[in-house]
């Protein structure tokens, strides 16, 4: 593996965010993040950089896209692509925009950034799986607890648990930034729909991870993550 494409483990994160700057990384929005999207391309997902184009890997989209900078310097991490692309941040000339590009960056399923729209896209990728017949991959979308107010995702909370898409699962990431809140908490309001939910530390990595590597039951599955970290 050539040098600027080194595998890198969770100690060099910090280091790898603090060559991205400006204040469109939107730092606290990306934080919050940090040990979920860790968790989930160090010890769940299956997809790998010599495998992006394998129809069975799985799908991952980040709903919550104006805030990158921990997506970026995990997908550095993992060798995606140079991590010397992190210091051109933003520029012109760069390929990791302030919202990512599936077309620009290795890795990215979907480009994201306006909210409300990664959840319903990530239901209509289970449903094409499941219609092309690749049984093992599954699809997980993050998504942040203030964006659940748009409309397009209670329609897709709603769709989704009617539908019985046992290879989603949703990991919504509760920093308190929403205005309103949710009456009984987000975990209720997704159960109330038919999904299964599970809420718990979103910086503890272990039982991030084992939450998101549980066998699919009969019903999608949402990981409440709370975090301290401030941001929408």
């Amino acid at each position: 593996m050539r040098e600027d494409h080194k595998m890198q483990g969770y100690e060099a994160l910090p280091a790898l965010m603090s060559r991205m700057t400006g204040d469109e990384k939107h730092g606290p929005s990306a934080t919050s993040t940090l040990d979920v999207l860790w968790t989930l391309y160090d010890r769940v997902l299956e997809v790998a950089p010599e495998r992006l184009a394998a129809p069975e890997r799985d799908r991952f989209i980040l709903s919550k896209g104006h805030g990158p900078m921990a997506y970026y310097a995990v997908l550095a991490a993992k060798g995606f692509f140079p991590s010397a692309w992190l210091d051109g941040f933003g520029g012109f000339d760069s390929p990791l925009g302030q919202h990512p590009d599936r077309n620009l960056v290795p890795g990215v399923e979907f480009a994201s950034g306006s909210l409300g729209h990664g959840l319903p896209v990530a239901l209509g990728v289970a449903l094409a799986l499941e219609q092309r017949g690749i049984p093992k991959a599954r699809v997980f979308v993050l998504l942040g607890d203030a964006e659940l107010d748009e409309g397009s995702n209670h329609e897709a909370i709603a769709l989704a648990g009617r539908l019985g898409l046992r290879r989603l699962t949703a990991i919504v990431i509760d920093n308190r930034s929403s205005s309103h809140g949710w009456p009984g908490g987000i975990g209720q309001r997704f159960t109330l729909e038919g999904w299964a939910a599970t809420e718990l530390d979103g910086h503890d990595r272990d039982a991030l991870f084992e939450a998101l590597s549980a066998e699919p039951g009969q019903h999608p599955r949402v990981v409440v993550a709370h975090t301290r970290a401030k941001g929408s």
